[in-house]
């Protein structure tokens, strides 16, 4: 059995889907076969704030193919303290420009279409503001941010420290309004069954986690949730965006409702989902730094300033890391937030981590040049020995040798300090790097899995767990192999149907956690029960324990990032000609899939360094550049060589499996390590992102 187990995680397989999806035949969401489809188009507001004073359907109702109009009007009713960003086409009010106010259901989805450009809609406009800035008059903070972390957090006397350092820093970097744009738009089928058309119903959804999308959506229906199912055995990204369901998702139940039972089919345009399915607000970050003589932290003190919807609140835990980041005796954090008439923001990979961690670590550079040292070995002198904001032991904490390996492997000795020092024909040359970390975020209680006997002596193993591209359907196969001591080959691997025993979503790197811990308790249980020579049909369902270290050790996944930047002298055009990340993530399941998340994590990095910005107009409160024409996400062009690696590690504090979070790690840093090179290069400091090319024409 163990040598079975040794087998099977740690092995780099090819993925199972992989086949499938090559072909054609993983059938997404919008996929599935379903029998008599209608399609739904929306009707969007054009005001971004006021109320809806009248709607002429009349031609639409009367053009061919149409089966349903839906406005506020007669649109079924949901519970009236449902989530405000699913209780859509409740009232005539418009929240922010784009909202949904209706949609026209049609035989075709041409036809849906055209007779939505039919629908007359009136408006009382009220005014509206989308703007943001440090000195907006309704700033204020927050009960709490993201995943319930304290909105600020003070240690010592931050403001003496700062006025006797020896060396101190103080600048305020931004972050710009971006959007996920995940390969597979956000899709829904929803079909009712029952007599009346309203007793069960089913979902074909593109979603992060089936169970979550079916508790977060049964309340707002009104049902229980056992007469929900949604079912997303394949998922094409999601970024976080797909990580709560939207308000696409009810307006395509609600249609549904009223069509006597066929199903109804939306996917969204790439347009639609700048507006209707997240993205990461835009933020302001103050960051002052104090050190003494020799180098060291004496005052952190990091403030993030986040944009948020008006009607529902979220705001990212930006400055969280950093209360755990770095030894100083004097720190303080704080989050602050702007409420606006926009849609609502939400979670987008490594939410908090990733711009905070921009803010964070150009800071490092800035203050480790004003020290005279080197930035490596600043961040090394400032390393702590225990959780500065907790006093806790790290369950593992290998930051220094990543920063230590990646020097070694990127030709870090010799640098030469000097911005502008190096150049090749008309580019200007430099290095830069960056710390990184990601930590274990744990939800209370919930997940399972089952076991069961095959006839054939093989196992199947069954929970609600999503694949969004990452490689589940291979990793936990082999989390399940390893767990029952047989081959890989002997697991049946069913996921992504809340039918299944229910389980966390794929986000905040915790679904290995979560997911990995549910099957070998479930392994467990199973051979206690039933041996190693099981009946067929035997079958066990386990929950995953609770973490007892949670509270005890302080448990994140490290790493560092290496970046050359080369910068057109004449132009201002920023090219980055290598990425190298090394990181800690304790024991890699597999390290195929591991790989791809790690550097498609650093690729977006990149995308956000140099490219990615949404523009809202604020005259009409729309974003501008809603395409990706328009917004620019990083190409094949703009890749060149990046890789990334690992140390070798084993966590248990973490889970049974001793692997630490993968899936956020790898983009957390990587913006402010280009962002540091390019500062080498031109001796250019450039703290507003994206690093366009007239930044560096100065």
């Amino acid at each position: 059995m163990t040598g079975v187990a040794e087998r099977a995680v740690g092995a780099p397989l090819v993925r199972r889907d992989g086949p499938l999806k090559v072909t054609g035949r993983a059938a997404y969401a919008y996929e599935q076969p379903v029998a008599d489809p209608l399609y739904l188009f929306p009707l969007e507001a054009t005001v971004a704030r006021g109320r809806i004073v009248s709607i002429d359907a009349s031609a639409a109702e009367a053009a061919d193919g149409v089966v349903l109009v839906l406005t506020h009007r007669n649109a079924p009713r949901l519970a009236p303290d449902a989530d405000p960003e699913l209780r859509i086409l409740q009232d005539d009010e418009i929240r922010f420009r784009n909202q949904f106010v209706g949609a026209v259901v049609a035989e075709t989805s041409e036809a849906a279409r055209y007779a939505a450009g039919l629908v007359r809609v009136e408006y009382e406009q009220a005014p509206h503001d989308v703007a943001f800035g440090a000195d907006h008059p309704e700033l204020y903070a927050p009960g709490s941010v993201n995943a319930g972390i304290a909105t600020d957090s003070v240690f010592g006397d931050v403001e003496m420290a700062l006025a006797t350092a020896h060396r101190t820093i103080d600048h305020v970097y931004s972050t710009p309004l971006e959007h996920h744009n995940p390969m597979e738009p956000h899709t829904t089928v929803a079909a009712w069954h029952g007599d009346d058309g309203s007793g069960r119903l089913t979902l074909h959804d593109s979603n992060q986690g089936a169970s979550t999308a079916r508790a977060m959506l049964a309340p707002v229906l009104g049902i229980a949730p056992e007469r929900v199912r949604v079912i997303s055995p394949y998922v094409g990204g999601g970024f976080g965006s797909k990580a709560m369901p939207h308000a696409h998702v009810v307006l395509t139940v609600l249609a549904a409702r009223l069509v006597g039972g066929r199903p109804v089919k939306f996917a969204m345009s790439r347009r639609q989902t700048f507006t209707q399915a997240s993205h990461r607000s835009p933020q302001i970050q103050r960051v002052r730094l104090g050190a003494d003589r020799e180098g060291r932290l004496t005052a952190i003190a990091h403030g993030s300033i986040a944009q948020t919807s008006r009607f529902k609140e979220f705001v990212e835990q930006t400055v969280f890391v950093t209360r755990s980041m770095y030894a100083a005796p004097n720190r303080s954090t704080t989050h602050r937030a702007v409420p606006s008439d926009v849609s609502v923001p939400g979670i987008f990979r490594a939410p908090g981590e990733t711009p905070g961690f921009f803010a964070l670590e150009s800071a490092m550079d800035e203050m480790a040049i004003a020290c005279g040292l080197d930035p490596v070995e600043f961040r090394v002198r400032n390393e702590p020995e225990r959780e500065p904001e907790t006093g806790l032991p790290f369950s593992s904490r290998d930051y220094v040798a990543c920063m230590r390996e990646g020097a070694r492997r990127f030709g870090w000795e010799g640098r030469d300090p000097a911005p502008g020092g190096r150049r090749a024909g008309r580019w200007l040359v430099g290095t830069g790097m960056a710390g990184c970390a990601y930590p274990a975020y744990f939800l209370r209680g919930g997940t399972q899995a089952a076991v069961e006997a095959l006839p054939d002596g093989r196992y199947r193993v069954d929970i609600a767990a999503a694949d969004i591209g990452t490689g589940a359907w291979t990793a936990l196969a082999q989390v399940s192999a390893d767990a029952l001591g047989v081959p890989v080959e002997d697991v049946d691997l069913a996921i992504g149907d809340s039918a299944l025993p229910p389980a966390a979503m794929a986000g905040g790197s915790m679904g290995m956690t979560f997911w990995g811990t549910a099957i070998t308790e479930a392994a467990r249980v199973f051979r206690e029960r039933f041996g190693e020579r099981p009946d067929p049909g035997a079958r066990v369902t386990a929950t995953a324990p609770d973490n007892p270290h949670v509270g005890r050790v302080s448990m994140h996944a490290y790493g560092a990032h290496f970046a050359e930047v080369r910068v057109d002298a004449d132009t201002g055009e920023v090219r980055v000609s290598r990425l190298l990340g090394v990181f800690d993530l304790g024991r890699v399941i597999n390290p195929r899939t591991t790989r791809s998340q790690l550097i498609g994590g650093m690729i977006m990095g990149l995308s956000m360094a140099l490219h990615e910005e949404g523009v809202r107009d604020p005259r009409f409160g729309h974003t501008v550049n809603c395409d990706l024409a328009q917004y620019h996400v990083a190409a094949h062009a703009d890749v060149e060589d990046v890789d990334a690696i690992w140390l070798d590690g084993d966590d248990r504090y973490y889970n049974p499996m001793g692997a630490k979070g993968v899936g956020e790690t790898g983009i957390v840093g990587a913006a402010a390590a280009i962002a540091n090179a390019a500062h080498h290069a031109t001796g250019i400091r450039v703290r507003d992102l994206p690093m366009t090319p007239e930044k560096f024409l100065r």
